[in-house]
């Protein structure tokens, strides 16, 4: 190429290039849709009402919060947990545990090690061991949003009736995951020893390694402040070490057992919707001042299924 070749070349890549950068500028999406922007378009038919049977009012001295339960994927659980609740059995029970990114827990404070078990609550109706309900049979009929970006745990992960699941089709199993809010039995070591007398709520980075080795019963649907911000206890694996630094619960009652004029009327947004298929999007895909590189990916745990108080301004 002759010398005036190579300039004519150079002056024209010069020209050209502040030019495809602006046409790159202008092919990159101007404004990702913010959660609040695509939930305000939702229609009223990608909202579900939970079964006031399946909720659980939990009364704290900061507040109330409620729990769905999931008795499609650990039925006895349930059941055993709503004859607790019908009994008042967790009522005067206490906050006996809170592990830094890890677990909020109650239960029977007579229950710890140190607990005097001559005090223990007696369990009424309720049963006081069950088989485990780490996973279910896989079931394709039960409703499941698969996930575009596969997942580190399991062959498929995805959201079953609003809680954050995984299943593996050749093993014929599939299970509730261990993502932030979620509920849990505790128990011992055998796995029939956890009754649901006592529960935790995880608070922290979701502790996957934990699924399928313990029963994961529901999810907090509101109050989860209450919860996760409680001060972390000193004791061993959280447990605080002075019963005067116990958070008291007043009482739990199932939904359907609160006069209506005091229920607290919820939605969950559905996930084999258009809108939740936008928030996954727009969640991989962020476009904005601030997110100069999106990810393109998303896990299981970094989504959270939205939840509104019916009539709330949409």
């Amino acid at each position: 190429m002759s010398l005036r070749h190579r300039r004519f070349a150079a002056l024209a890549l010069a020209v050209a290039l502040p030019v495809l950068a602006m046409a790159a500028q202008d092919a990159r999406p101007a404004h990702t849709p913010t959660p609040k922007e695509l939930l305000a378009k939702s229609r009223p038919d990608e909202w579900r009402t939970p079964d006031p049977q399946n909720l659980l009012v939990m009364q704290l001295p900061q507040g109330k919060v409620v729990i769905e339960l999931a008795p499609d994927y650990a039925p006895l659980h349930a059941a055993n947990i709503r004859t607790m609740a019908r009994e008042h059995y967790y009522d005067n029970l206490a906050i006996v545990r809170v592990q830094d990114n890890f677990v909020t827990q109650w239960g029977d404070p007579a229950s710890d090690d140190n607990g005097d078990k001559s005090k223990l609550k007696a369990l009424g109706s309720a049963r006081a061991t069950l088989p485990p309900e780490y996973t279910r049979a896989f079931d394709p009929t039960l409703p499941f949003t698969t996930l575009p970006d596969g997942d580190v745990y399991a062959a498929e992960a995805g959201f079953s009736e609003g809680f954050p699941a995984a299943r593996d089709k050749a093993k014929g199993q599939q299970w509730l995951a261990h993502c932030y809010g979620m509920v849990g039995v505790g128990r011992d070591n055998d796995p029939q020893s956890g009754s649901g007398s006592e529960l935790y709520v995880v608070i922290g980075q979701a502790p996957r390694g934990l699924d399928r080795n313990l029963a994961v019963v529901g999810r907090v649907l509101q109050g989860m402040e209450y919860l996760s911000g409680l001060p972390r206890g000193t004791g061993p694996l959280g447990f605080y070490a002075q019963p005067t630094q116990r958070v008291a619960i007043s009482q739990v009652r199932l939904m359907s057992e609160v006069a209506r004029e005091q229920r607290v009327n919820l939605q969950v947004l559905r996930t084999d919707g258009a809108t939740f298929a936008a928030l996954v999007d727009a969640k991989r895909n962020r476009h904005d001042d601030f997110y100069q590189f999106p990810a393109g990916k998303i896990d299981l745990c970094g989504i959270s299924v939205p939840v509104r108080e019916a009539g709330a301004s949409r």
